[in-house]
């Protein structure tokens, strides 16, 4: 399998369906911790933490990544951040950290915009 780095280079920036209209359309299974008409979590499946677990909005709306935000978006985000807290709580978290990665350079091999959340192990600086 080509490492994170490697997928996210070959992966190309676009607004076609992915993974996540998969999963979100449960064809494709997951682990769901939280589902809402707004947004889905659900357990990674090559987890980075003891707890890592990506929050995705239902509807992509053009949001493919933070770089594509607009002012539209406004709400989604911070919604998105708001069910990150509600799910570190409700798995037990007393710290953890949360991750968007953006473009190729970033990391970001779904063009789906998304949130990991990560926690159950001591965190390090820097971070990547």
């Amino acid at each position: 399998m080509a490492s994170e780095k490697e997928a996210a280079l070959a992966a190309v920036p676009n607004d076609n369906p992915t993974i996540f209209d998969k999963i979100i359309k449960k064809e494709i299974p997951s682990t769901v911790v939280f589902e809402d008409e707004k947004v889905l979590a659900f357990r990674d499946i090559n987890p980075q933490a003891p707890t890592h677990i990506v929050i995705i909005p239902k509807v992509k709306d053009g949001l493919t990544g933070l770089s594509k935000a607009e002012e539209r978006h406004v709400e989604i985000l911070g919604y998105l951040l708001y069910v990150a807290k509600l799910v570190a709580k409700q798995e037990g978290l007393d710290g953890y950290r949360i991750v968007i990665n953006d473009g190729p350079s970033g990391c970001q091999s779904v063009y789906h915009i998304h949130v990991h959340l990560l926690g159950g192990r001591q965190m390090n600086w820097p971070p990547g």
